[in-house]
């Protein structure tokens, strides 16, 4: 699945995420963003910063996108694989993203694809 369909911000968030671009994935979130992720929640921009800078260089990984599905406008849910040097080494997860008026991200929710 090419992510091109996708919203311009989710699509740079992808990008950067992977190649652990920190203030450029940041810069997709909106004033007041909500992740969950892990089980825990990141609110506010310092907060989700801090995440996407733990998470960026926790471990090494590829990423696929195996799905993507537009519930409307605003939402998307998008199912990826990510191959590594984690605990278990593969694993497929679902990324909820909420988008605001201006495209900005505004919640992710990540959870493992049972």
């Amino acid at each position: 699945m090419t992510p091109n369909g996708l919203p311009v911000r989710i699509r740079t968030y992808l990008d950067a995420h992977t190649r652990h671009g920190v203030p450029t994935a940041a810069g997709c979130f909106g004033p007041a963003p909500v992740v969950v992720d892990d089980g825990r929640t990141h609110r506010g921009r310092d907060a989700v910063l801090a995440w996407l800078d733990k998470t960026s260089t926790e471990y090494t990984y590829t990423s696929t996108t195996l799905t993507a599905v537009r519930h409307d406008d605003r939402r998307w849910t998008l199912t990826r694989r990510l191959e590594g040097d984690f605990p278990g080494g593969t694993v497929d997860l679902a990324h909820a993203f909420t988008l605001d008026d201006g495209g900005r991200i505004t919640e992710l929710t990540i959870t493992a694809c049972m």
